[in-house]
């Protein structure tokens, strides 16, 4: 074969070359601006890549392992379906995020990353002065969000899952006018009990109340007798940590089980339909369940991890990163030993549904973590096999191409038994539908 011939041949194969290597910097996996069906191919080369592995990830491997362990053995018995959160959320179709807000919890942060800080086709509306965000999916004049900074307090002021789960299907049927029936993904975050606990003694001392409240349970809010107020007045400005501890019906104490279990289950603030411990067992049951089967949780104390489970289980992406800040109220507050106790004690059913979310979170984490370095070495695979069949179909490839497999991005790296993905399956059950 003449020069000129070998030049015919190998032109060709390093313009596909050249494109390939174009295709990560324009289109990086997981960007809107390029789109493909799945069954499209490049001339042979595979389009599949880790849909998060690219220049617009604000984080690092370091970044994500510096608010935690980077492995954390797990004390329960998880099973790869709790651990899979990829959800198919679909914002132009039926699908809605629903947020629990539990007080003191980060919420307010959170919240609002979802109505300003979420990368969309069509952004939230979100007009200066104004605390709530029109959030409609693209085209239409429907909501694909129901929080505090979307539809407001419409089910009541920090309503509850019992609540939520009864009323956001009839608030939106009421507001919108549609004829299919909504997926609905409930998320919510979670708190150190006792930081929790602190910050909403702090924020109760400043003057905030709670009072318009709803606690709807059953079809009604409680009596005066099931639910007694902790002080007179129009709030409790001013209260000690040790008063706010002495109020047995404080709502503050193991506030985030009871938000997030199925009240009705034990006569929801009846406290005589049954005895105490039958119904902290029920409570912390429920509340477990029903946290497990969420699309989504976050934890206040690991803000990047949340963003980062956050993205992958919604295919959304945010537009800045989130920020770890330490420095609460809670954390100033210098508490002894004796009172620390106390504290754990009153929210002792907290301490343990925190103790299994923070688990089951770092669990999730390292999972999704490893399916995505897994995806990687698919994606290398790939492009490996392809120039393999480049090579045997005859068309030389220059030896300066054959890399080390550093400089080249690890294409031509050897290729272990531990490079084979596992096999995964999409989680759906937590989709609600009404």
């Amino acid at each position: 074969m003449d020069e000129r011939s070998s030049k015919l041949i190998l032109v060709p194969i390093l313009a596909v070359l050249f494109v390939m290597i174009g295709y990560q910097y324009i289109c990086p996996a997981g960007s809107n601006s390029c789109h493909f069906k799945s069954e499209e191919r490049f001339r042979g080369v595979s389009l599949l890549s880790s849909p998060y592995q690219d220049a617009d990830d604000f984080y690092r491997d370091s970044d994500l392992d510096d608010d935690g362990p980077p492995k954390v053995p797990s004390k329960f018995n998880f099973t790869e379906r709790d651990l899979d959160r990829h959800v198919e959320f679909n914002i132009k179709g039926d699908d809605v995020i629903v947020f629990l807000h539990i007080q003191k919890t980060g919420g307010t942060t959170f919240g609002r990353h979802l109505v300003r800080n979420i990368r969309l086709e069509q952004p939230c509306d979100c007009k200066p002065g104004q605390k709530k965000c029109t959030c409609h999916r693209p085209g239409k004049e429907e909501s694909w969000l129901f929080s505090r900074f979307s539809t407001g307090w419409s089910c009541g002021l920090h309503a509850d899952w019992t609540e939520l789960t009864n009323c956001v299907p009839v608030v939106m049927d009421k507001k919108e006018a549609q004829r299919n029936k909504r997926n609905f993904y409930y998320i919510t975050m979670l708190r150190d009990p006792v930081s929790r606990y602190l910050s909403e003694w702090k924020h109760v001392q400043r003057g905030a109340t709670w009072k318009t409240a709803l606690h709807m349970c059953d079809g009604r809010s409680p009596t005066q007798d099931e639910l007694p107020t902790c002080y007179s007045g129009d709030d409790w400005s001013g209260v000690t940590l040790k008063e706010f501890m002495n109020c047995q019906s404080n709502l503050a104490n193991n506030r985030q089980v009871r938000m997030l279990a199925d009240l009705s289950l034990v006569g929801c603030y009846n406290m005589s339909s049954m005895n105490e411990s039958q119904r902290n067992h029920i409570l912390l049951s429920s509340a477990m369940s029903n946290l497990k089967n969420m699309a989504f949780y976050g934890l206040t104390e690991f803000q990047r991890k949340t963003q980062y489970l956050f993205e992958r289980t919604f295919r959304l992406r945010f537009i800045s990163a989130f920020t770890q800040i330490n420095s609460t109220r809670a954390a100033n507050v210098d508490l002894s030993e004796a009172v620390r106790r106390r504290i754990e004690e009153l929210n002792f059913l907290d301490v343990q549904l925190y103790e299994y979310a923070k688990d089951l979170f770092l669990q999730r984490f390292q999972y999704t973590r490893q399916r995505e370095h897994q995806e990687v070495r698919l994606k290398r695979r790939e492009e490996r096999r392809w120039l393999r069949e480049q090579r045997d179909q005859g068309r030389p490839w220059p030896s300066k191409h054959k890399g080390s497999g550093k400089g080249d991005g690890g294409i031509f790296e050897k290729e272990t038994e531990n490079d084979l993905p596992t096999t995964t399956e999409d989680y759906t059950s937590q989709v609600a539908r009404w």
